[in-house]
């Protein structure tokens, strides 16, 4: 059933519904009109269920040397026991958590559901914290911040200098390397203990509002806000997906994914998706990066999943590999059911390139869906579960969810409320008291409006973040998310990605960062292809609000360690124009190499 008839089929996909209340001050509130249904008493249900039920079957795998490493249902919750029972002979404080340092791994994933099944808090910290930098003052605060109970790596060798300097006394855990670091230990040492009745015990005890897990917020301006997840909010959130995607209870989901676990696309959405519905999950050590995209695509067509999660820059990466070799195209494409695109908007010029390979490759176009949330959300608000056109569109909202549009100047503001909602954020009363309205909703920060008022089911279009959004000296707004996907699509296929400038000015800029494929090209040629994209932009109207008037081509890509681009791979906008404050300087004063929109005659060439 790999046509796209099955999307219309509500065994397999939910129909789009919706309600609306609106409200005497304006503001709106959707709803779906399906209950939300029973969910899971914590995360370690899912894992007791499945062990049980298909000992067997795959559950996770990961490269190991020239080989896989592979663990089914039954020896992952074996492995689980034996590292929560070394957990519980530590005697580690109660209400400190077990921070990870590394990336995705097998190891990883056994020490955070050790941690979760005995009731206790986990803690991913991004590793470009200690990877990508020798300054280790971020991640020496955040450490600070969470005052760990034990903290955990994968190498001593990448991850030890980081541990050193943390002034902590606590127990540090290494997969490699722990004889070079006096006092660590090694993680083979965790699955060494026999499991006792003492580890169901602890299991026993955990209610649906025990903390499950604590994430980071990305911090680009200090210290990152620690965000409680409890079992509740992360069992009863793939209720909700599962209610929208009805084939999750008929085909188990197989990912191939890097998305770290640091985040709640990779760690929670990702990750619990597998876990809830006994799939499999193969943790892939590609990223969207020159270099490592191309482990990526070869772990796509070796595996070949079910679903492709990733963020819309590293689709954009790996669609050249893919164009340019039809037989690897056809194995990673085959077998999709879905390919959805978070964490940043996909360009439609992207949207239209996916669907064009498909159509070559496999002679079908493939189902192209995203949703919306946040960290504080568990993490799906809304999901698209219907065919859609093009890019734009975040879906409708979930069951046991409620979305309200409040008026924010000219935009509409989203809040939230339902049990997927976060409780709060670590130790920080007052700030979890502003992230709230009187009446409960979560202020996510974000805008949107229907897609079509009288059709409420067609779901909400993304309009950006509020504070994103900026004025030109004329009173004009510029709706910086919206802007940036088309000027993308305009530059395409030479963008990576694109930051907007313009703010107390009176036209609008843009800073672009060509892709690698771009950056070889003789520069006037790149140039006249970001003049003609300009002139077009200009061409399709909104007056100044979506008509860039000057561009500058970046020659350094995104900063990792600036915090300029996270590791999802998407930009911080707010980042970047903080950093290169003197590029945006000389893109609004004509300064050598800035470009303008091409003259009608050459935009016809």
């Amino acid at each position: 059933m790999r046509t796209l008839d099955w999307l219309n089929d509500p065994d397999w996909l939910a129909p789009p519904a919706a309600t609306v209340e609106h409200r005497a001050d304006g503001s709106a509130v959707l709803r779906s009109p399906e209950p939300l249904g029973a969910y899971a008493r914590c995360v370690g249900e899912w894992l007791e269920h499945w062990a049980a039920h298909t000992p067997e079957a795959p559950a996770v795998a990961e490269r190991a040397g020239a080989g896989w490493r592979r663990l089914t249902w039954g020896e992952l919750r074996a492995q689980v026991g034996r590292v929560a029972q070394s957990l519980l002979d530590m005697k580690l404080p109660a209400d400190a958590p077990v921070v990870v340092l590394s990336d995705n791994a097998i190891d990883h994933l056994l020490l955070v559901l050790a941690t979760q099944h005995i009731g206790r808090a986990s803690c991913t910290v991004s590793s470009a914290y200690c990877r990508l930098t020798k300054e280790y003052s971020k991640v020496h605060g955040i450490l600070q911040t969470l005052q760990p109970a034990l903290v955990y790596a994968s190498d001593a060798a990448v991850y030890g200098p980081a541990i050193a300097g943390s002034g902590l006394n606590v127990p540090v855990v290494f997969s490699q390397g722990a004889d070079m670091v006096p006092g660590a230990l090694p993680f083979a040492q965790l699955l060494a203990s026999d499991e006792t009745p003492a580890v169901r015990a602890a299991f026993a005890a955990i209610t649906p509002d025990t903390t499950a897990k604590y994430l980071l917020t990305s911090g680009s301006t200090g210290t990152p806000k620690v965000v409680i997840n409890t079992h509740r909010m992360l069992c009863a959130n793939q209720q909700m997906i599962a209610q929208a995607w009805r084939f999750l209870r008929r085909e188990k989901p197989v990912l191939v994914d890097w998305l770290p676990w640091s985040h709640t696309f990779g760690g929670n959405h990702n990750l619990h998706m597998v876990m809830c519905h006994g799939g499999t999950l193969v943790i892939d050590e590609g990223r969207p990066a020159p270099g490592l995209v191309e482990k990526t695509v070869a772990n796509l067509a070796a595996e070949q999943p079910t679903i492709w999660f990733n963020v819309p820059r590293g689709f954009d990466m790996v669609l050249p590999l893919l164009e340019a070799d039809d037989a690897l195209a056809r194995r990673v494409l085959g077998r999709l059911r879905a390919v959805f695109y978070a964490g940043a908007a996909l360009p439609q010029a992207s949207w239209e390139r996916l669907q064009t390979l498909a159509r070559r490759v496999l002679g079908r176009e493939i189902w192209l869906t995203t949703s919306w949330g946040s960290t504080e959300t568990a993490p799906a608000v809304t999901s698209a579960h219907w065919r859609m056109e093009r890019a734009g569109v975040i879906g409708g909202v979930l069951p046991g969810v409620e979305l309200k549009f409040v008026s924010n100047g000219e935009k509409q503001e989203l809040r939230i409320r339902g049990v997927n909602i976060f409780p709060g954020y670590r130790n920080a009363p007052a700030l979890s008291a502003q992230a709230f309205d009187g009446e409960g909703y979560y202020c996510i920060g974000d805008a949107g409006f229907l897609a079509d008022p009288q059709r409420p089911e067609a779901g909400v279009v993304f309009n950006g973040r509020v504070a994103e959004d900026f004025k030109l000296t004329t009173g004009t707004w510029v709706s910086v998310g919206t802007l940036r996907l088309r000027v993308v699509s305009a530059f395409a296929p030479h963008a990576q990605d694109v930051v907007i400038t313009g703010h107390d000015r009176d036209q609008i800029g843009v800073l672009v960062f060509p892709t690698p494929a771009a950056a070889q090209l003789p520069r006037e040629a790149l140039h006249a292809h970001i003049a003609r994209g300009l002139a077009t932009l200009c061409a399709d109207g909104g007056g100044s609000s979506q008509s860039p008037a000057r561009a500058l081509v970046l020659d350094e890509p995104p900063s990792a360690d600036a915090g300029e681009i996270t590791d999802k791979g998407y930009l911080n906008q707010r980042a970047v124009l903080h950093r290169r404050a003197a590029q945006v300087e000389a893109l609004h004063a004509d300064a050598p190499g800035v470009i303008r929109p091409a003259t009608p005659e050459k935009v016809a060439r």
